[in-house]
C-alpha cells in the first residue's frame, strides 16, 4: 500500500520539535510495511498563502509518488484545498482539536481567521472519504449532518520504548534539579498563552506558601529525546490548557508512571479515569494546589503503564492501517461502479 502523508508540521533541524507525533505516526505505519512518503507543507517558513499555491506540489507528489490514498494530517485550510483537488485519489484528513473546534484567540481578526478554518474543516471532512478525530468530544464538531459511517476515533500514539520508568533521582542529577524538592513539570514556555502559565505558576505559588518546597520546570524547546528525563525527573505533570484535544504528554507521562494533575480538558478525564494518585482540579489556583499537595502527600509513582499498551505506535499504526484497508477497498468498489476516478489518472492541472 502506498500512502501520501501531507502535513503542515514535521520535525526539522531549525524546528525539530513541531510535528512529532506526526513523524511517530509516520514511523509506526512505515514498520508495519507501509510505503509511506510525506510531503510538507511549510507553513511557518511560506506563510498562510502556501495553501493556495501548493496545488502543483501536490499534483507532482502523486503523479510521481501514484499513491493509493492521501492522509491529510491536519485539517483548516490545507485538508480543504487539497480535498477540492480534481482526480484526487481516495483521501482521509486527521483532526487533532483547534482544527475543528477553534480557537479562543484574542483580537477580531485572528477569531475570523479560526473561525474560517473550522469552516473549511467541515468541508474537507465532507468530501474526505473517510476521518480521523484523535478525540471522541471532536465527532459533535463535525456537524449533526455528518456521516459517521466513514469515521473513526484514533489518538495519537506514543513510543512505549522511550517512555518508560527511569530512576527519578539520576533524571534530576542529570538535569542539575535539586533533590528534596516537588518538582512540577507545565509544558510549553510562559508565552503560549492558551496554556495559562500563569495558572499553573500562581497554582504551584499557593502549594508552596501551604508549606511544600515546590518549583516548576518549563518544558519548552527541549529535544524530544530528552523529554522522557524531563518527564521522569519530575514529581508530576501540571496541564491547565485552556483547550486541549487528545494531549499527548499526558498519555507519555502516564507511560513513565508519573502522576498527572490537571483541569478537565480534552479527553484527559477519560486517560486518568480510574488511576489512583492522578486528579482532576478546577481551573483555580487553590484548587489545583489542592490536588497537587495530595500527589506530594502520597509520595509514590503510579502502576497503570500496562493501560497504554493500546496507545502505542505500533498499535495506533495498526489502526490506521485498517482503515487504510477499509478505505482502499471501498474506493475499488467505487471506481467499478464509477464513483471515483482512477488512482493512475492524472491530476487535472
Amino acid at each position: 500500500m502506498r500512502i501520501l502523508a501531507i502535513t503542515n508540521m514535521y520535525p526539522s533541524p531549525s524546528t525539530p520539535t513541531s510535528g512529532v507525533f506526526v513523524e511517530q505516526q509516520v514511523m509506526g505505519l512505515r514498520s508495519l510495511g507501509i510505503n509511506i512518503q510525506v510531503l510538507l507543507i511549510d507553513r511557518r517558513r511560506e506563510g498562510p498563502l502556501t495553501y493556495y499555491r501548493m496545488g502543483p506540489k501536490v499534483k507532482s507528489a502523486i503523479g510521481n509518488f501514484l499513491p493509493d490514498l492521501v492522509h491529510i494530517m491536519y485539517g483548516g485550510v490545507m485538508a480543504d484545498r487539497v480535498t477540492r483537488l480534481d482526480g484526487l485519489p481516495p483521501s482521509i484528513v486527521t483532526f487533532h482539536g483547534a482544527d475543528l473546534y477553534g480557537e479562543n484567540l484574542s483580537g477580531l481578526f485572528r477569531k475570523l481567521v479560526s473561525h474560517y478554518g473550522v469552516l473549511c474543516s467541515r468541508s474537507a471532512a465532507h468530501r474526505a472519504q473517510g476521518v480521523v478525530v484523535v478525540a471522541k468530544f471532536l465527532i459533535k464538531s463535525l456537524g449533526r449532518d455528518f456521516d459517521n459511517r466513514k469515521l473513526r476515533v484514533i489518538p495519537c500514539g506514543i513510543d512505549l520504548n522511550r517512555f518508560q520508568p527511569m530512576d527519578q533521582q539520576a533524571c534530576q542529577q542529570h538535569l542539575g534539579w535539586r533533590s528534596g524538592i516537588f518538582h512540577v513539570l507545565f509544558v510549553s514556555g510562559i508565552g503560549s498563552l492558551h496554556k495559562r502559565p500563569e495558572l499553573a505558576r500562581a497554582a504551584v505559588e499557593c502549594l508552596a506558601a501551604g508549606g511544600v518546597a515546590a518549583e516548576i520546570h518549563y518544558l519548552s524547546n527541549v529535544p524530544n529525546t530528552e523529554v522522557p528525563l524531563w518527564i521522569n525527573a519530575s514529581s508530576t505533570l501540571l496541564l491547565t490548557s485552556l483547550d486541549e484535544a487528545s494531549p499527548t504528554i499526558v498519555k507519555e507521562t502516564l507511560a513513565c508512571n508519573v502522576p498527572v494533575v490537571s483541569v478537565d480538558v480534552g479527553d484527559v478525564a477519560e486517560r486518568l479515569e480510574r488511576i489512583s494518585g492522578c486528579h482532576l482540579a478546577e481551573a483555580n489556583p487553590a484548587n489545583l494546589a489542592l490536588k497537587l499537595r495530595l500527589v506530594w502527600e502520597r509520595r509514590e509513582r503510579l502502576c497503570c503503564r500496562e493501560r497504554l499498551t493500546d496507545l502505542s505506535n505500533i498499535a495506533v499504526a495498526q489502526q490506521l492501517k485498517t482503515f487504510y484497508d477499509e478505505i482502499q477497498s471501498r474506493s475499488t468498489h467505487g471506481r467499478q461502479h464509477g464513483t471515483y476516478q482512477s488512482k493512475r489518472h492524472a491530476l487535472t492541472p
